[in-house]
Formats: structure tokens, C-alpha cells, sequence
């Protein structure tokens, strides 16, 4: 087994943002383990994936035990995995909490805790989380529970920076506007893009461009980067 080789996690990786995050660190050589709930086999051989839901801990450990038996190592961790439930604060529900905080903080600590005992074990090290633009509401858009869950995780990436820095390990995230992804029907585009000031809405390849920044950026830790057309400046 070469454990030479660059190894990155990459979570919700089955399609859009996630899929797009796997070609470019391919790109630079690295070996992926993949992951999502409903993710197939790949064609390519240093590309693994494991299917799991990510806010449990048993799926969790079998993505890193998997990386370690395929590659040898954990270099960077990609948090992608996310949801968003948009309805007026009063409407959500016990399950509507319970589903968004299952995956966007149970799957951010499960994950993130497990690949950094691995991730320490190398020479320095990358995590990676894409949070959300939410750092000014937006009328109508109802982002209450995305706010409680990305905004916790930009907190969580600047907190974790400090704790990791003498270890050589850098924790930034990437905050993106509404992306064009096959969870987005494409009749809404227009809509969406009026709530970013560039006028329309962002490309998965977009996200992935800017990780591929963070990436090669090694002076820069508990950063958070918005890829959203200028939302988070206001309109």
C-alpha cells in the first residue's frame, strides 16, 4: 500500500457540491473516501466510498476505519453534509430540529473528531467545513434552524483553529449563497439569485474552487470564506 499519497474525507459526496469536491482534490493527486447516504461504488480505484448517515457514529467510524485500510492515512477532512429546512421558526417541528441538528452537528462532531486522531498523526493536516451564508437574514427566507447549526460551525471552525494551530493543523470554512445543485429546481434560479447582489445564484464548481484555495493556503486558519455573489455584505 502507498501511504504516501494525500488522503482527503469527503462527506455528502454523492452529487452536486460534494461530487465537485472529490474531482478537484483528485485533481491534485489526493485519494478520496467518499461518503453519503446513498453513494455507489466508483470506477475510480483511489477513490472509496462508504454509504451511511453521517450523524451517526457507527457510519462515522467505519468512513475514517475505511480510509485507513484503503490509503494508510487522513490528511484533510471535508465536511460537506448539510441540510436546510426553510419554514417560519414557529413551524418547525421536534423532527424538523432533530433532523438538522442530526446532520449538521452530530455529523460535523462525529466525523470531525474521529478523522482529527488520524489527522494528528501526520504532519500537519487540513479540516475543511462548508457552513452556510448566513451572517445577515434575509426576509422570507426562514433560515432560524440553518443559522442555529452554520453559525455554530463557523464558531466552531474559528475555536477549533486556535486549539489545533500548534499542531499544525488548520480548520477554515467555506460559506456558500444558494448554488445551483440538483436540490435546487432549476425554475428557482432566477428567484434565488435576486437575494445575492452579483444576480444569480453560485455553481457547485464555484465551492469547490475556493476549498481547492483553503487548501493550498497554508497560512491562512479560522477563516471563513463566502462564496455567495456578496449576500453576506448586504443588499
Amino acid at each position: 500500500m502507498n501511504t504516501t499519497q494525500k488522503v482527503a474525507i469527503v462527506t455528502s459526496a454523492s452529487q452536486g457540491i460534494g461530487a465537485e469536491i472529490v474531482k478537484t482534490y483528485r485533481k491534485l493527486d489526493y485519494r478520496v473516501l467518499a461518503t453519503s447516504r446513498s453513494i455507489k461504488p466508483s470506477d475510480d480505484a483511489d477513490v472509496m466510498t462508504v454509504a451511511g448517515d453521517i450523524g451517526e457514529r457507527s457510519t462515522a467510524q467505519r468512513v475514517v476505519e475505511q480510509a485507513l485500510a484503503s490509503f494508510g492515512r487522513v490528511d484533510t477532512l471535508v465536511n460537506n453534509a448539510g441540510i436546510y429546512i426553510g419554514k417560519p421558526f414557529t413551524e418547525n417541528t421536534l423532527e424538523d430540529y432533530n433532523a438538522i441538528m442530526n446532520v449538521n452537528m452530530a455529523g460535523f462532531f462525529h466525523i470531525t473528531q474521529l478523522a482529527l486522531a488520524e489527522i494528528e498523526k501526520q504532519d500537519g493536516g487540513h479540516v475543511i467545513t462548508v457552513t452556510g451564508s448566513i451572517d445577515n437574514g434575509i426576509k422570507g427566507a426562514y433560515s432560524g434552524l440553518a443559522a442555529l447549526t452554520k453559525g455554530g460551525l463557523n464558531a466552531a471552525t474559528r475555536a477549533l483553529a486556535i486549539e489545533y494551530a500548534e499542531k499544525r493543523i488548520r480548520f477554515n470554512a467555506v460559506a456558500p449563497g444558494a448554488t445551483s445543485t440538483p436540490m435546487q429546481a432549476g425554475k428557482d434560479h432566477a428567484m434565488l439569485g435576486r437575494f445575492h447582489p452579483l444576480g444569480r445564484i453560485g455553481e457547485a464548481s464555484e465551492v469547490a474552487d475556493a476549498i481547492m484555495f483553503l487548501e493550498a493556503a497554508g497560512f491562512i486558519t479560522g477563516e471563513v470564506v463566502h462564496v455567495d455573489g456578496g449576500r453576506h455584505a448586504g443588499r
